[in-house]
């Protein structure tokens, strides 16, 4: 497969044809979990998509069995273990919840959570076997937000301050969306344990009395370095850059592995899957453009 980028300098023009390998369709696992702690549930919601060509648009696809691991620790120690069996929501979306028609209640309560609850997701996929494992991250609550005055390059950029305030008593990892498709990833390393205060710039000029929500998600060191791979690739421009989509995540193609503890598919790259799997508490505070 050739890509025909043309390339004009002055009445010149040249035509530049660039190989781009086909490789065979991975599954992509979009399982992003926000958990309001001050509802009953966790609202599992499991998109799981397959690549296509380059530069073509990603399809919903279908598991043969879906279902999460619920693990809960007390000092190190198993105290209980449930699972969650999941079911597509319509017929064709790809996007799986917890399955209504399966004998008891699906749904994951979150009157247990806390950082020794770990999570597994397992999905068979064409016959393939797919497991991703996380702990549930907390995090602490924005403060406040504000609107601010500055502006940056073009003069009509929209700041909003926010400020939180970090525990201090672990290494903490923050996650922060202001639209969708607009992320943005800190650590607490150089303001462990202190009131964290920064700005973030609208570029688009926004329209007075338009409501932003800010949100703040916890992380783990895992699902930063990913979302801080993933923040940078978006930046990049033209037709070079590396695809976002083939950032390695923590879904791993177990088939055939004995051990998931001691493999991650990094010296098997044919067979590597897409996506992320994290269950992460999720404040929000709204703002009003002035």
């Amino acid at each position: 497969m050739f890509l025909s980028v043309s390339l004009l300098f002055a009445a010149c023009e040249d035509v530049v044809e660039v190989e781009v390998t086909d490789s065979p369709p991975r599954l992509l696992v979009e399982g992003l979990l926000r958990v309001d702690e001050q509802q009953a549930f966790i609202p599992v919601r499991i998109q799981l998509k397959e690549t296509a060509g380059f530069f073509e648009e990603l399809t919903p696809t279908q598991a043969e069995n879906i279902f999460i691991q619920v693990e809960r620790f007390e000092d190190g120690q198993l105290i209980e273990s449930f699972s969650s069996l999941l079911a597509e929501e319509s017929p064709g979306t790809g996007l799986y919840v917890p399955d209504p028609n399966a004998f008891g209640d699906q749904r994951i309560p979150t009157v247990f959570l806390n950082a020794e609850v770990r999570f597994t997701l397992n999905i068979l996929h064409k016959g393939r076997n797919y497991v991703a494992q996380t702990w549930y991250q907390p995090v602490v609550p924005i403060d406040f937000v504000l609107q601010g005055r500055n502006t940056l390059f073009e003069g009509d950029e929209t700041e909003v301050i926010i400020t939180f305030s970090d525990p201090g008593t672990t290494d903490d990892f923050y996650l922060f969306q202001f639209d969708p498709g607009e992320y943005l990833v800190t650590e607490d390393q150089f303001y462990q344990g202190q009131l964290f205060q920064f700005s973030y710039f609208y570029e688009d000029p926004i329209p007075e009395g338009t409501l932003k929500t800010i949100r703040i998600m916890g992380a783990s060191a895992e699902f930063y370095n990913y979302m801080d791979l993933l923040i940078e690739q978006s930046e990049l421009e033209g037709p070079f850059q590396v695809p976002a989509a083939t950032v390695r995540g923590n879904v791993l193609d177990v088939t055939d592995i004995d051990n998931l503890e001691r493999s991650n598919n990094a010296d098997r790259p044919e067979v590597f899957p897409l996506g992320y799997f994290a269950v992460v508490q999720q404040y929000e505070e709204e703002l009003i453009i002035r």
